[in-house]
């Protein structure tokens, strides 16, 4: 006689154990119809499970995260269902949830096109009006080797013996389609409201170059039609803001196959690098850090005492040369230690902030890189404290306070924290995991901000708090990090001298603001849609003349801006007026300004504003006013404010 606690903390008494789904219906036929799985004891289950015992369950519906994640994973075996009644003669390999959808991979003799997709979307639409009945099964290693041998799954084989351990597996069917998967699923293919196959490309079998090309479809499954709508629209937005297309529209930078992974920055691409890499240089001087520059190539005995050898080893460009093996630098923390190492440190002299913008290499598979995203040669604002115990809660609370900042200016005000701790690999005693995860808990804890734990996540050196800013389009990007080490120093010798005069090993603690240049940058470039806050415009003015009259006054006029440090072109070509205002707000140009006999006569500038706005004629000195104040406004001000507030 089973007693079920509901969430709500209600509880119910049965005669007979009885299925989720009984349990749904017992409450309520609306919730029997929207039931898509159950948690039971906090484990997610199918709507057929069994409950015999006493258990807190809970009905997961669309409305729930593992709801639409359940939805998201029988939809893709709806795919794969689709796809074989389509193709007999296509192998399913592996199709997993993602983030707000799923994939599965196919192994089919040529490639799938667009016109497949919509065939397939057709085909997965009349399976969900069969409403087909999606049952659970159990069979032994062995039994489905035979099974998937006899159906010419070869892939699947491959899967399941490469599944460790010899215990029997799950398997769920819906009409003739069966696939190996630990579920659980929804109870029937009549649950589907919407969905939609997004794309079709290449992906090699088990993210392997070596091996064969299969043929991976992307698509995505929501509780409703509406919701499904608003997905589709955001992607629709993210397509047009991508920094790969908008950097190849703005001529800001390019990659080409003779540097895989490594960007070719523009001169407009350029400026916006240097004019951010300017700023983070004036707002660390101001905070107390020295800069400093390390080298490129190390001898790879250096990595091996701190530990990233054993560690990074697949992910580091070495060479050799004299006899000696060198390693490309793939990330500053060992090099920064041996400039800590010079010279004997006082407990007076920490903390002591050091900072670089340090180039790095890192060897990432060819398939997972993505424009400035993910790249191989990327530089850091990097940094490292060292310091006291004593002094590790003060230096992470002032750093997360120069962090906010710092964001706020570059026009993001959300950001979202995330505590990692303790992997299952790591160095260090537990005594001193404990005092670095409590030191960063209290300095979370002390912005009143909420903040999430992730159990696990951190480096194999020390726990760290994550940093991620919330785009104009919600997507959560992770950015900045503050590490607490107690180890590195230690094994590369490190110490001071403390008060008492014995000697001992300073705490490190390695922080970055934007992360990797290139990525903020990538980031930058999408949450403005290319429309850059004027502070990081690559070209602030641009100024045009009607005709070739007023050239003089333009060119006096650019002099004058580029003396008083705006950057400023003129366009005095023998075009249309017309022509040349579409030509530079295609280039998202924060301020143009139209000069023809009649603001020559008057001394003035005709100002339009990026978007099309027309300011009117104003004198120069009241134009450089305006854009002196939109400059000192950074991110807070922008045409593209409008968006991010959207």
């Amino acid at each position: 006689m089973p007693h079920i606690t509901l969430p709500d903390g209600s509880k119910r008494e049965y005669d007979n154990p009885l299925t989720v789904a009984d349990i749904a219906e017992s409450i309520g036929a609306g919730l029997a119809k929207a039931a898509l799985a159950g948690r039971v004891d906090g484990v997610l289950v199918d709507t057929s499970f069994l409950v015999s015992n006493d258990a807190e369950v809970a009905i997961i519906t669309e409305r729930d995260a593992e709801g639409l994640e359940v939805l998201r994973h029988s939809c893709a075996h709806l795919m794969a269902q689709a796809v074989q009644r389509l193709f007999p003669k296509a192998q399913v390999t592996i199709g997993p949830v993602i983030e707000n959808g799923f994939f599965y991979d196919f192994a089919f003799e040529r490639a799938f096109t667009p016109e497949d997709l919509v065939a397939i979307e057709k085909t997965m639409g009349q399976i969900v009006k069969e409403n087909l009945k999606v049952e659970r099964s159990i069979l032994s290693r062995d039994d489905a080797i035979t099974m998937f041998k006899d159906m010419g799954e070869h892939y699947k084989v491959e899967i399941i013996q490469s599944i460790p351990g010899d215990e029997d597996l799950s398997f769920y069917r819906q009409g003739e389609f069966m696939d190996l998967c630990r579920g659980p699923h929804v109870p029937s293919t009549g649950k589907f409201k919407a969905f939609k196959l997004t794309s079709v490309a290449g992906a090699y079998w088990r993210g392997n170059a070596e091996n064969e090309m299969l043929q991976r479809i992307h698509g995505t499954a929501w509780g409703s039609k509406k919701d499904l709508n608003l997905y589709l629209q955001r992607l629709e937005e993210a397509e047009k803001r991508d920094h790969r297309k908008l950097g190849k529209q703005l001529g800001l930078f390019h990659f080409q196959e003779e540097a895989p992974g490594m960007a070719f920055w523009h001169p407009k691409g350029w400026t916006i690098y240097q004019v951010a890499q300017r700023y983070m240089q004036q707002v660390q001087n101001a905070n107390g850090y020295k800069e400093i520059n390390t080298p490129q190539l190390v001898d790879y005995s250096l990595w091996e005492k701190s530990g990233h050898a054993s560690k990074f080893a697949d992910e580091m460009f070495s060479v050799e040369s004299d006899n000696r093996m060198y390693a490309i630098k793939p990330m500053n923390c060992p090099c920064h230690i041996q400039v800590f190492n010079q010279g004997l440190k006082s407990y007076r002299d920490l903390p002591l902030r050091l900072a670089e913008f340090g180039s790095c290499h890192r060897y990432e598979p060819s398939g997972s890189m993505h424009g400035l995203m993910r790249v191989r040669a990327f530089v850091q604002d990097d940094g490292h404290i060292f310091c006291t115990e004593s002094q590790i809660q003060a230096e992470v609370a002032e750093f997360m306070e120069l962090l906010f900042s710092v964001y706020r200016d570059f026009g993001f005000d959300e950001v979202i924290l995330r505590l990692s701790t303790r992997p299952d690999k790591r160095v260090g005693s537990d005594d001193l995991w404990d005092k670095a995860e409590q030191a960063l808990k209290d300095a979370l804890n002390a912005t009143g901000l909420p903040w999430e734990l992730v159990p696990g996540e951190g480096a194999f050196y020390g726990p760290k708090i994550e940093y991620s800013l919330k785009d104009c389009m919600g997507r959560v990007q992770q950015c900045g990090t503050i590490q607490v080490d107690f180890f590195t120093p230690g094994r590369l010798g490190a110490q001071y001298v403390a008060e008492d005069g014995s000697r001992k090993e300073p705490v490190m603690l390695h922080r970055a603001i934007l992360g990797s240049f290139e990525r903020f940058i990538a980031v930058l470039i999408e949450h403005y849609a290319g429309a850059m806050p004027a502070w990081l415009s690559p070209e602030q003015v641009m100024i045009l003349n009607i005709t070739d009259k007023q050239d003089d006054y333009c060119k006096k006029l650019e002099e004058s801006l580029k003396n008083k440090g705006f950057r400023v072109s003129a366009d005095l070509r023998n075009e249309k007026i017309g022509f040349k205002i579409r030509e530079h707000t295609l280039q998202k140009i924060p301020y143009i300004l139209v000069v023809g006999d009649k603001e020559v006569e008057s001394g003035t500038v005709a100002v339009r504003k990026r978007g099309g706005e027309d300011l009117g004629a104003m004198t120069f000195d009241d134009f450089c006013l305006l854009l002196s104040e939109d400059i000192a406004r950074f991110g807070r001000s922008n045409d593209a404010e409008k968006l991010t507030k959207s």
